[in-house]
């Protein structure tokens, strides 16, 4: 096969939707030879946060010497975007000929009997087979989709991490935080030890008693690791990071948003734990790697004159943080919001939280069958904006935001990734 093919192929197999437990994945990599097995895993969980400390732990693994394999999703703009070693994106070629090899296994599965693996089976078992072959010294996880049966947790790992906990996919995975926090708590396996960000007590006790049950050791932010901001701009933050172990003292951080830091004290707290299972990660690494930590579309400035602000926002959760983080970085300035959030999400909350903030507002429709009624949330947010323009297109709803933008104001572009990427993408084409 070649990409495109391959890729249509993949694209194929949406059909199967989201069809939870770990039987097919598990013959899967069976017939595969379990390439999961071979690897020394970190496996990161949660609602917000998850890419963040991700990408904070590779940059400080990498500064380490280690070679180090990342698995993520959705992407933004390209599916190659998923599978990274040492900041490099897996080559077009390599999706296709691992694909053109799954293919054969995926077809005798379905003729043996078997349900046909889903789409994010299928790219969960190229992940493993990618980096056990390409040899990766660690590979950071993420979870698909909550966790006790997302794809991913077929493996045992060095270190579980949950970041935080909200309400989020509450169609699949419950309509509590208890609930929701009793499926993301699936990773959690016996003696293996749990870092977590879980802020909300409900959560925390979920985890404990998880954690007491597994007999794994907890680390809590917040209590065994605390970060503290020193200053910020909208160059990055200055921050301590207090543990049991340690005084971290002069970090910096290029990524805005004081919920960062809580990432950071997760993966400072991950990296003591490596360290106490043999891995050589000096603090001097840390702070390097903290420092050159890249993350887009996670309150990403991708211009001046206007400010023009992209952020991932795609939960009432991360929402907050953005809300938080435009009254710490932009208190002066004038926000014209542009905004596309799927049906499936708390959008009254969302707009309660942002339209108050802002001047005006477009209103766009995210690039998924899930985007539902999306023009309603123009209804929504004129009881706090007078001036809001409904445009489906994304590209013509950002250029709309930059006409009526002035060189000192904020355009806040957020909402569901599907539509921060193709905006992002729009403004990567207008400045190049």
């Amino acid at each position: 096969m070649e990409y495109r093919e391959a890729m249509d192929y993949l694209q194929n197999l949406t059909k199967f939707g989201f069809n939870f437990g770990l039987g097919r994945i598990e013959e899967l990599l069976r017939r595969l030879g379990n390439p999961h097995t071979k690897l020394k895993v970190i496996h990161i969980g949660g609602t917000n946060g998850k890419g963040s400390t991700t990408a904070m732990l590779a940059s400080i693994l990498e500064e380490a010497g280690y070679r180090v394999g990342m698995f993520t999703s959705p992407h933004l703009h390209s599916y190659t975007e998923r599978f990274r070693i040492n900041g490099k994106q897996i080559k077009t070629g390599r999706i296709a000929q691992l694909i053109t090899r799954l293919r054969p296994y995926l077809d005798a599965m379905v003729e043996e009997g078997f349900e046909h693996p889903t789409e994010f089976e299928v790219c969960t078992a190229m992940a493993f087979l990618y980096f056990a072959e390409e040899e990766v010294d660690l590979l950071l996880l993420e979870v698909g989709l909550g966790g006790a049966i997302d794809s991913t947790n077929v493996v045992t790992p060095l270190v579980s991490v949950l970041t935080n906990i909200a309400m989020d996919h509450m169609d699949y995975l419950g309509n509590s935080i208890k609930e929701i926090t009793a499926v993301k708590a699936g990773i959690i396996k016996p003696g293996i030890p749990v870092v977590t960000s879980a802020g909300n007590p409900e959560a925390l006790e979920v985890i404990q008693e998880v954690c007491r049950k597994n007999n794994s050791a907890l680390t809590v932010i917040g209590q065994q690791v605390t970060p503290q901001q020193l200053n910020f701009s909208i160059e990055g933050q200055h921050f301590l990071i207090d543990s049991q172990n340690n005084t971290y003292t002069d970090l910096t951080l290029p990524l805005l948003g004081r919920h960062q830091l809580t990432n950071a004290a997760v993966a400072v707290a991950v990296i003591e734990i490596l360290n106490q299972q043999g891995y050589n990660i000096p603090e001097e690494t840390v702070r390097k790697g903290l420092a050159g930590t890249g993350w887009a579309a996670r309150l990403e400035i991708m211009h001046q004159n206007p400010t023009i602000l992209v952020d991932g926002a795609h939960n009432l959760d991360g929402v907050k943080s953005l809300r938080q983080a435009l009254l710490d970085y932009f208190p002066e300035k004038k926000i014209i919001l542009v905004l596309g959030m799927l049906g499936d999400k708390e959008r009254s909350k969302v707009v309660a939280e942002l339209a108050p903030l802002a001047d005006s507002a477009v209103i766009t429709k995210p690039n998924s069958p899930r985007a539902g009624d999306w023009e309603l949330l123009a209804e929504e947010a004129r009881q706090y904006v007078q001036k809001v323009q409904v445009i489906e297109n994304i590209s013509e709803a950002v250029d709309a935001a930059l006409a009526w933008a002035e060189p000192e104001d904020l355009v806040c572009i957020t909402g569901s990734l599907y539509m921060v990427a193709e905006a992002r993408e729009h403004l990567l084409k207008i400045y190049k």
